[in-house]
């Protein structure tokens, strides 16, 4: 799939076309190999690299598109300050000396206090190593600016990864196609991981099962042979449990267990108080888990046999885990039970076998070279640093001295924002929305805001250097900028570069090219010139093993998959992974639940990748408007009907959507389409008006998906 340039726009006198190798920038484990093909200065067409394996000519409809965004007719191409209340929109351009000039002499006076009080707000607008967090992170290093927890979409997986195989390491992702049963937990792959799905369609043609664990009926499901449709937040029960039916069936890999794991069956803990990993699972029977879940006991029963028995037969059976699971309560612990299954079965020993969440942990990047956090300890001037949750950032924005969000350091009095939405991305955003709206906040933001002092053009991808990892394959992919900077926006590595310059921060690191930082990444470890030529580079079997963990080695401690975790214990935390129950359920606070019966999930809609995209019309015009999907008895019960104006809300807020009569949703559950820009939604709110800032159990992330809602019709 491609994107174009209306050809008759383009002068039939011009030259003929070149194509440039680059990489799709976004959050998404695909991680695409492009190739743009420029007439006469224009990005007129985006194409898939068909040479690279992981992409193979293909693209998603949204980054198949990305022409359309870089010449979007709504692009910002020049400086802007506010003239006008924060929130009204109401700018002024003015010149990059002028805006730049500006923003340092008001860093510089809050510095000057205490620079904690400044806070850098960024994420995955890129991934890239070099445009993400180089020169930036050098910026605000160097400043001594509050450090930002970056948490709101991974950390809790992440760090239970970390707890249980050692690191964000898994299975190879072309080797799903070689498996024989392919779980899908808590993944739409259709939507959000299309190459993985070319493989699992491979293994489906080759007599694989598919199995489909999520509580959306999603496109993915529907291509299932079998779909578990469990409750939110219910996942670790439901890991524990066909644990449960391994171990009573004799479907476990005893050799693998004794020899490459640690905590299945000794005792651990004083007294005898923690139990191991066996006998917490023995009390998880199919019927306990199913009340929990909302599911059949007997599909329980029927998953367990299907993978214990296809791992008895010496089979490879596949776990494709993704990060929707994970925004709730217990998500932490549900990633820790899930990531326990294949070395109970032994799967670990085909390469084909085993699971798979984020592959990024492989990739030997020099993070400390491009980001320097050595810089921090001038900035501060023998302050103690301190770290902001940008999960909690509607509380920090909003706190008061000796508020414990803010970790001992002052109030926040300015805020620097690139490569994020926070507005539309954080949660609780009336609380965000109230924060940025305060008048004596100073806020730039590279890119878009209503809500800043100043707002600067940024680059796209299409128009900068910039290197990148993945989180779903093994390949290091090189962009190199296919058209010069539209309009007068420069790339975030210059903005941070000017800044500093204009700060006096003389350090020879501020020098650094954007070509220099991409070589820097990897040192020795890639071939640059491979990159250069190819646009991507396969990391070396050394670090990207085809089967890691047939022989153990796992990166952890005790080089064993660890089902006990002792660093867990050392921090006072169960070591042993459990099902932690939602904050916001029936079971956990029945009061709340009698007031807000329904709970609500809230996924990306398919064309749009978080908050990017929103405004490419094209493909808002497929998604149409903010939609609600509520199954039939749920919506029969509130005498709503398909296509009406519901208002979603609970005690954080409120917003506006129209209902979808669906069986996507489940009944008790509805989903929650995301992420609209609030100007762009309905009566400028959108859903994270009712999603919580509560923490999970690990990582110190969200909770989007642990969140009671209840629905009724709009007024007029």
């Amino acid at each position: 799939m491609t994107s174009h340039i209306a050809p008759e726009t383009i002068p039939a006198h011009q030259a003929v076309p070149t194509t440039v190798k680059g990489a799709c920038p976004h959050d998404c484990p695909d991680t695409c190999a492009l190739l743009t093909t420029v007439h006469n200065g224009v990005a007129i067409k985006v194409a898939g690299n068909p040479e690279h394996p992981a992409t193979g000519g293909v693209l998603c409809t949204k980054v198949a598109r990305y022409a359309e965004r870089t010449h979007h007719p709504e692009r910002l191409l020049h400086p802007l300050k506010r003239v006008g209340p924060k929130g009204s929109g109401q700018f002024l351009p003015v010149s990059w000396a002028e805006a730049l000039a500006d923003i340092a002499a008001k860093l510089q006076a809050v510095a000057a206090t205490d620079p904690r009080a400044v806070l850098p707000y960024s994420y995955a607008g890129t991934m890239g190593l070099v445009q993400g967090e180089s020169i930036a992170a050098r910026f605000f290093h160097r400043l001594g600016a509050s450090l930002l927890d970056r948490t709101i979409c991974a950390s809790a997986g992440g760090e239970a990864l970390v707890h249980t195989l050692g690191g964000k390491v898994g299975m190879r992702v072309e080797q799903f196609a070689h498996s024989q049963v392919i779980v899908i937990w808590g993944s739409n792959a259709i939507g959000s991981n299309l190459h993985f799905w070319r493989h699992v369609q491979a293994a489906k043609r080759n007599g694989a099962t598919l199995v489909c664990i999520d509580p959306r009926r999603t496109e993915t499901a529907e291509k299932c042979q079998h779909h578990l449709q469990l409750l939110p937040g219910t996942d670790a029960a439901l890991a524990l449990a066909l644990m449960h039916e391994f171990t009573v069936h004799g479907l476990l890999d005893e050799d693998y267990i004794t020899r490459f794991t640690t905590g299945w069956a000794d005792l651990h803990g004083q007294n005898g108080t923690q139990r191991s990993l066996r006998e917490r699972c023995l009390l998880w029977t199919p019927e306990r888990a199913a009340a929990v879940c909302g599911v059949d006991p007997q599909a329980i029963r029927d998953l367990a046999r299907l993978m214990g028995e296809t791992a008895r037969k010496n089979q490879p059976v596949a776990i494709r885990l993704n990060y929707g699971m994970q925004r709730t309560r217990g998500g932490g612990n549900a990633v820790r039970a899930v990531a326990c299954l294949p070395a109970l079965l032994g799967a670990w020993r085909h390469p084909a076998g085993g699971l798979l969440m984020s592959s990024s942990g492989h990739f030997p990047a020099q993070r400390n070279t491009l980001q320097r956090p050595d810089l921090l300890t001038q900035g501060l001037g023998g302050r103690a640093p301190r770290t902001i949750n940008m999960s909690s950032v509607g509380d920090a924005l909003l706190a008061q001295p000796g508020d414990p969000v803010l970790q001992g350091g002052p109030p926040i009095a300015a805020v620097v924002v690139y490569n994020s939405n926070p507005v539309a991305v954080a949660p609780e955003s009336a609380k965000v929305v109230q924060g940025f709206a305060r008048p004596d906040l100073f806020t730039v933001v590279l890119e878009h805001s209503d809500y800043a002092d100043y707002v600067l053009p940024a680059t796209t991808q299409l128009e900068h250097w910039d290197i990148h990892t993945s989180y779903g394959h093994t390949d290091v992919l090189l962009n190199q900028p296919a058209i010069a900077p539209v309009g007068q926006s420069k790339p975030n590595t210059q903005v941070f570069r000017e800044l500093a310059a204009l700060m006096g921060f003389a350090e020879p690191c501020f020098a650094d090219t954007d070509e220099a930082l991409c070589r820097q990444a990897f040192g020795p470890e890639i071939d640059f010139n491979q990159l250069l030529a190819h646009g991507f580079a396969p990391l070396p079997e050394a670090h990207a093993p085809l089967a890691p963990f047939a022989q153990g080695a796992f990166p952890t401690p005790s080089g064993r998959c660890e089902f006990y975790s002792q660093r867990l214990a050392g921090q006072g935390l169960d070591p042993l992974p459990n099902h932690v129950p939602n904050l916001e359920a029936a079971d956990s606070n029945p009061t709340l639940a009698r007031r807000y019966p329904l709970a609500m999930i809230s996924p990306p809609a398919r064309n749009f990748l978080n908050s990017t995209f929103v405004n490419v019309t094209s493909l808002r015009d497929i998604e149409a408007e903010p939609v609600l999907e509520m199954h039939g008895t749920d919506a029969a019960a509130r005498g709503l009907t398909e296509g009406a104006l519901v208002r979603v809300f609970n005690d954080r807020g409120s917003y506006h959507c129209a209902l979808r009569i669906s069986p996507r949703a489940r009944p008790g559950v509805v989903n929650g389409l995301g992420i609209w820009w609030r100007k762009l939604g309905v009566r400028g709110t959108n859903v994270n008006e009712v999603t919580s800032q509560a923490l999970t159990d690990l990582g110190r992330a969200p909770t989007f998906y642990d969140c009671l809602v209840q629905v009724e019709a709009a007024g007029d």
